[in-house]
This record gives C-alpha cells, sequence and structure tokens, in this order.
C-alpha cells in the first residue's frame, strides 16, 4: 500500500518561499484551513506535526481521476483509509539553530488520547481514523449538517486526536499542522521530475514496483512513489526491510529534492513554481495559524542543511490482539526526542600540546565528515563541535575503513586547513580541485585521537542504551547491507544525495 512522503511537499514549499513570496502568499488564499489549534502558538519557534494520511480520497473526501488510481498502483477509492501513516514531528527553533524532524514509526503501539472509538491503546497511526470515524457517526443524524460539513467536522476531531496523540507519546507541545493526502507526493514528483536518489544495494520489489541498481540514479514521479513506499525486497534476502527503512527512504527523498531544487532551474521556471503550489491548494490543508509568509522566513534554514532527520527506534516487534505492532521504550523516547531538541554545548577542545592552539574561523566553510574510524558518532560529534566553531554543517557519513585521517580542500583555502588539520591534531590536509571554494572534507581514520569535546558520544550499536535513557544516534546510511537496526535511533543531515538502504 502506497504511504505518502508528507514532508516533501512542506518542504519543496518552503524552498519556494525563499525565492517567490508572492507564490506563497497566493498559496494562503487557497489551501484548506482548520482552527482546531487556534490561539497554541505562543512564540517564533514553531512545532509541526505533519500527517500523511493513507486515503484514496481527495482532501475533501471524493474520489480522485481514474488516470491518478492507474499511476499511483494502489487500488481504488475503495482501498486505504483516514491512518495517520505517515507522522513527523518538526520542531524550528526561534534563533535559526538547526531544526529537527523526528519520524514516528506508524505501528508504535501508545496509549491513544481520549480512548476514541473506545480503543485506549493501540498503533499510532490509528488515532486519526477512530476519531473521525467516532466524530463521523456522531453527527451522521444531525438536522441541517451536510455531508461536507459532516466531513470536514470529521476530519478536525480527527485531527485533535491525532495531535493529542502525538503530543502525549513524545512529550511535546504541538502548535500547527500539515496534513496532506496520498496523490500530493506523486503530483509533485510529477511537476519536479527527474529527481535524483541513491540507494547502497540493487533492489527489487514486485509489490510497489521498486527495481533499482546500486548509487545514484534519476527517476520519475512513478518510480518515486516505489522509491518511498518500498518495504520488501523480492530479490535479495539480505535486505530485510521494515518500516523504518522506508521512513529513512522518505527523509532521503526528501533531503535529494531539495539539494536537487537548489542546483536546478525548477525555482525559476513559473510553470514549475504555479504546479507545485497548485499541488499543495489541492491537497494539503493547514492550521489557520500557520501563515505560509512566516513558513517563508524558514526557508534558509532548510536551504542552508541546517537540518537532521531522526527516525525513533522502537525495542521489539510484537503481536497484539492479532495485529504487529512496536513495542517502544516511552520513558527513552521522551528523553531521546528531549536531547535532541535540547542537545549539549560542545566543550571547547583543549590542545594537545603547549603548542599555541591555531585560531580557528569557519565562517563561510561548509564542512563534510566521513567517518572511516569504525567508532558510531565520530562524523556527527565532529561536526557538532565545529559548528560551535562558525563552520556550516555538511553531509555526515560513513566512509571504507582505514586508518589515516585527512582533510581536502579547495584551492585558496590552504591556510585556513592547515589551522584546522593542526588544531585537530593527525590529520593531513591536501587541496583537491574538485572541491568548491568554500568547502572541506574532513576524513576521520581509526588512528585518529580526537581533541576534547569533539570525539564521538554514541555507545556502540551492540550496546543498546539502558532502558529508560536517551539514545544515541547513530548514521542512516551505516549499517551495510542491513542497514541501521530498528533499535537505533538514526540521524539523516539535510543535505546532499543520501544513499540509503
Amino acid at each position: 500500500m502506497a504511504r505518502t512522503v508528507i514532508g516533501a511537499v512542506v518542504a519543496v514549499v518552503l524552498v519556494i518561499a525563499g525565492y517567490a513570496v508572492w507564490q506563497v502568499a497566493r498559496l494562503g488564499f487557497g489551501i484548506q484551513r482548520s482552527d482546531i489549534l487556534e490561539g497554541k502558538a505562543t512564540g517564533e519557534e514553531m512545532n509541526i506535526l505533519l500527517m500523511g494520511l493513507d486515503s484514496r480520497l481527495d482532501m475533501n473526501g471524493k474520489p480522485l481521476s481514474p488516470e491518478l488510481y492507474e499511476a499511483l498502483q494502489a487500488g481504488d477509492a475503495t482501498d486505504g483509509g483516514l491512518n495517520a501513516n505517515v507522522l513527523m514531528y518538526v520542531h524550528i527553533p526561534a534563533d535559526g539553530s538547526r531544526a529537527v524532524a523526528f519520524s514516528i514509526p506508524r505501528d508504535d503501539y501508545v496509549d491513544l488520547a481520549g480512548c476514541p472509538d473506545g480503543v485506549c491503546k493501540g498503533k499510532i497511526k490509528t488515532a486519526y481514523g477512530l476519531a473521525f470515524d467516532q466524530e463521523n457517526r456522531r453527527l451522521v443524524n444531525q438536522a441541517g449538517l451536510s455531508a461536507e460539513d459532516r466531513h470536514k467536522q470529521s476530519r478536525d476531531a480527527a485531527r485533535k486526536a491525532q495531535i493529542a496523540t502525538v503530543e502525549k507519546f513524545l512529550d511535546v507541545s504541538i502548535d500547527h499542522f500539515v496534513e496532506v493526502t496520498m496523490v500530493a507526493f506523486f503530483e509533485i514528483a510529477q511537476v519536479v521530475q527527474p529527481i535524483t536518489v541513491c540507494v547502497k544495494e540493487d533492489t527489487v520489489d514486485t509489490y510497489s514496483g521498486a527495481d533499482f541498481k546500486a548509487g545514484e540514479q534519476q527517476i520519475n514521479a512513478q518510480q518515486a512513489v516505489s522509491f518511498v513506499r518500498q518495504r520488501r525486497d523480492t530479490s535479495n534476502s539480505k535486505l530485510l526491510f521494515t518500516d523504518l527503512d522506508r521512513s529513512r527512504r522518505q527523509q532521503a527523498f526528501i533531503v535529494s529534492l531539495l539539494t536537487q531544487l537548489k542546483q536546478s532551474s525548477t525555482l525559476t521556471n513559473p510553470v514549475k513554481i504555479n504546479g507545485i503550489v497548485d499541488v499543495a491548494q489541492r491537497n494539503t490543508a493547514i492550521d489557520s495559524g500557520l501563515d505560509p509568509i512566516t513558513l517563508a522566513k524558514t526557508a534558509n534554514t532548510l536551504q542552508g542543511g541546517n537540518l537532521s532527520f531522526f527516525t525513533l527506534p522502537v525495542a521489539s516487534f510484537d503481536n497484539v490482539d492479532g495485529q504487529d505492532v512496536n513495542v517502544v521504550d516511552l520513558a527513552a523516547i521522551r528523553a531521546t526526542v528531549k536531547e535532541q531538541l535540547n542537545p549539549p554545548t560542545p566543550t571547547s577542545a583543549a590542545p594537545a600540546s603547549p603548542t599555541p592552539t591555531p585560531s580557528i574561523n569557519g565562517a563561510g566553510i561548509t564542512l563534510d565528515v566521513v567517518n572511516a574510524s569504525g567508532r558510531d558518532g565520530a562524523a556527527k560529534a565532529v561536526l557538532d563541535g565545529l559548528a560551535a566553531k562558525g563552520f556550516t554543517r555538511g553531509k555526515a557519513s560513513t566512509g571504507t575503513a582505514t586508518e589515516a585521517s585527512s582533510l581536502a580542500y579547495a584551492a585558496g583555502d590552504a591556510d585556513r586547513a592547515k589551522a584546522l588539520a593542526t588544531y585537530l591534531g593527525g590529520v593531513t590536509p591536501r587541496e583537491d580541485t574538485s572541491l568548491s571554494a568554500g568547502t572541506m572534507v574532513l576524513t576521520i581514520g581509526s588512528g585518529w585521537t580526537a581533541p576534547s569535546g569533539l570525539g564521538p558520544t554514541a555507545a556502540p550499536a551492540s550496546s543498546p542504551a539502558p532502558s529508560g535513557s536517551a539514545a544515541a544516534p547513530v548514521d542512516a546510511t551505516g549499517g551495510g547491507v542491513s542497514g541501521p537496526p530498528p533499535t537505533a535511533l538514526t540521524e539523516l543531515q539535510g543535505s546532499g544525495i543520501p544513499c540509503v538502504k
């Protein structure tokens, strides 16, 4: 069954916002709005719940065209439902610092706020559909209420229940929401295709139609639907997919799309911009307090790659009342979210020797870090530490194991690269003519000893954190053929073309 990448719709509109505010203003006049969160926003920070519905209907509950059903390969109006099969909590700080997005696995077994339809515990995705059903049945015989008004009021009840359930689960406050139907993703992909994505292994899934070769490749809209909905491999028994892998596919698609839009002519093409806004108007609902012009102000945050995507871990899998569910460590989930929303300030590194510490100024330098050391979390730890010294966060990735460490830099950046290499210690600087000015790539080998404050804080993947404690993130693109385990909190940086399972 197809699932929606709701974040792609929002992210694309945000990017457009930075270039064409008038188009975003036009979006505000046509998009569907809801008053359910009126008065909840308390400041300039934004806490948004993105909800993607497993519905083969439009925003008003009406069937799609036969052409769309054929293109989606996902059944017809009788298939799917109103479960929120994609849930992503996004926090955008008021000060412009790192934004974070948490993908919540749809089958997490949680307490459902308000016990909709008398169900007090179930899969987190079902809060929406159960509350819709409960309200729709309550209103069905109400005099003077049209079917369209009943549908709208039932949707608002469903949104309230889903938002309250996520707030309770993560112990957060949500002041905005964005909701889209399944068709939105396909239509966005139609406008911006072809899209560049990357997978680590050849993979085929006859159910979703996925058929991809290892490495980067350009795909069309129909292939994009297969890319984000793949949850099994029918040709390679080593590629054991879970819904968490699909969450990482969705995140990778968003990041790839944002990267591509910055590098292509899409944002200067009025026809394509109009097309994207039109899709958002037809297939998106937002709360009344979410002003598209305010959204425009967050565009630079996303465009600069100052965004991290996390996929929340599960403790184990189980079967409850005939349903396959994800068992979660509630205390650990809440502690993990809290820690990522309030990251500790990195400790300043002390000099490794009496030699005076060189002046480190990262302003204007984008730093990518390749972890070839075999130590989990090393790339992220270095980026965290050096971001505090003015470096722009680039991509954190995992490379082929090596002992030596190096720092590649572009022509003209030799002095600053040598200063950074001296500060890091044990790192060999080298000029790389393929790099653009203002870009450096640090490769961390197993022989490197990190200065204080820059070392990895993550526990080894084989040693899970104690119950109730915050999970340390691992690279979402790591884990070899099998990919990261479902018990790991994974992090994907918001720039580049991520290569995922």
